[in-house]
């Protein structure tokens, strides 16, 4: 007797700023069995796969950002991929921060804007089971926020606090004092504040 190994599905191109795909605003995902979204959730886990291998960097990526305009987001904090299906923020957090921002669609910038600090999230997994993580911590409710921000065809871009907030990645690199001192928080910086308690 053999067991058969599902098909690892190839990664997908990431759309790039421009790409009018990525301001599309995505509908709910309603039945979890259909070949067209495990087939898409399988693409997105490997484009995310793909893009850490190939940059360095990558936390998250939003179905969108591959042209599929469902609401879902792949996700990997260095604990193994996860899916995040139909999220809904259930609390923000009063305290906000500011931060600069980067994203897969367009890897050459920075975006300097604000988010909240902390949020609640009820979201399905990819069988459709619900689950909520209550008050999150800095890091991944900052990464959530602009992964809904896609499910919604926002992105960071439009969030920039200023037209002094969208740098090349070049400059910021060599000019970095400077930029951190502009703001409360940088991702997977050493000077990064301390998040708050939770856990997804």
């Amino acid at each position: 007797m053999t067991t058969e190994i599902p098909p690892v599905e190839s990664p997908a191109p990431v759309l790039l700023l421009g790409d009018p795909l990525l301001r599309t605003v995505s509908a709910p995902v309603t039945d979890f069995k259909a070949p067209a979204f495990e087939l898409g959730r399988g693409r997105l886990q490997a484009t995310l796969a793909d893009f850490r291998r190939k940059h360095g960097f990558g936390r998250a990526i939003s179905a969108p950002q591959i042209g599929i305009a469902r609401r879902f987001i792949a996700m990997d904090l260095g604990d193994g991929p996860r899916l995040i299906v139909n999220p809904v923020v259930t609390w923000s957090s009063r305290e906000r921060l500011t931060m600069w921002d980067d994203c897969m669609s367009f890897p050459s910038l920075l975006v300097r804007l604000e988010r909240h600090r902390s949020i609640s999230l009820r979201f399905q997994d990819e069988t459709g089971a619900y689950h909520e993580w209550e008050r999150l911590d800095l890091a991944t409710s900052e990464l959530l926020q602009h992964e809904l921000d896609h499910l919604d065809g926002v992105l960071a871009v439009d969030r920039a606090l200023d037209r002094e907030s969208i740098v090349m990645r070049e400059v910021f690199d060599a000019q970095r004092l400077r930029f951190v001192a502009m703001v409360d928080y940088v991702i997977g910086g050493a000077d990064a504040p301390a998040a708050s308690s939770g856990s997804p």
